[in-house]
């Protein structure tokens, strides 16, 4: 009667969440899984493998069986979701742990640039930076960096980390035009024209960088 009673319930537990599923994946894998579906513009669905990845990764801590990636894994899934607080609770968990964990360093970077504390942001992104300044997310630390210095009124701090963030990853329409913004603040007009280019020619339908174009080509006398 025990035996039945117990198989009874791993079936409904088998029903009610996929973590007892053979087939689940991890809490990275749903995380990944999440992104790509964010990508597509389908965040309803998205949101659904963040959660998982989030379910996952504090069923790991709760019961014993996390290592670094189940942190990681928790903080980026809960940033997606705009819980910027819980990032910096579970990631200070994890430093506490792994501190040489450059991935929670940068994640918490960001949940604090996002709680409007640029201060603590940028301490952590300049963490980040010094220890792996060609890290994987070095290009996203370097963005946050010069968005600081931005609205701190840096604006050559801001040149010189949106610069770097650019040269990291090229592909992004809009750092080419965060780095045109403060080139033609600063009144470097011909350089301006070819940040502003750049984001033009990575996405043509950029009304902004199209205005700071037109804007820094006649400054410059072009």
């Amino acid at each position: 009667m025990r035996i039945i009673v117990l198989s009874a319930i791993f079936v409904l537990l088998v029903s009610v969440h996929p973590v007892f599923s053979q087939n689940n994946q991890d809490a990275l894998w749903n995380y990944n899984t999440g992104r790509n579906l964010e990508s597509l513009n389908r965040m309803d669905e998205a949101e659904v493998y963040y959660n998982e990845a989030v379910w996952l990764s504090r069923q790991e801590i709760f019961s014993n069986m996390a290592n670094r990636n189940s942190y990681v894994a928790l903080t980026w899934a809960l940033q997606r979701l705009r819980r910027y607080s819980e990032v910096i609770t579970w990631g200070q968990r994890g430093l506490d742990i792994y501190s040489d964990e450059n991935r929670l360093v940068e994640i918490m970077g960001e949940a604090y640039f996002y709680l409007d504390d640029h201060d603590a942001s940028l301490r952590f992104m300049q963490r980040y930076t010094n220890s792996v300044p060609r890290g994987e997310r070095a290009g996203i630390a370097y963005f946050f960096i010069g968005e600081i210095y931005r609205f701190k009124g840096h604006l050559r701090h801001a040149d010189i980390a949106y610069s770097t963030a650019v040269r990291l990853e090229p592909s992004s329409s809009l750092w080419w035009y965060r780095l045109g913004m403060v080139r033609e603040a600063v009144g470097d007009f011909a350089q301006a024209v070819t940040a502003y280019e750049r984001a033009l020619a990575l996405n043509p339908n950029y009304p902004a960088a199209s205005s700071g174009l037109e804007r820094s080509r006649l400054n410059a006398g072009l």
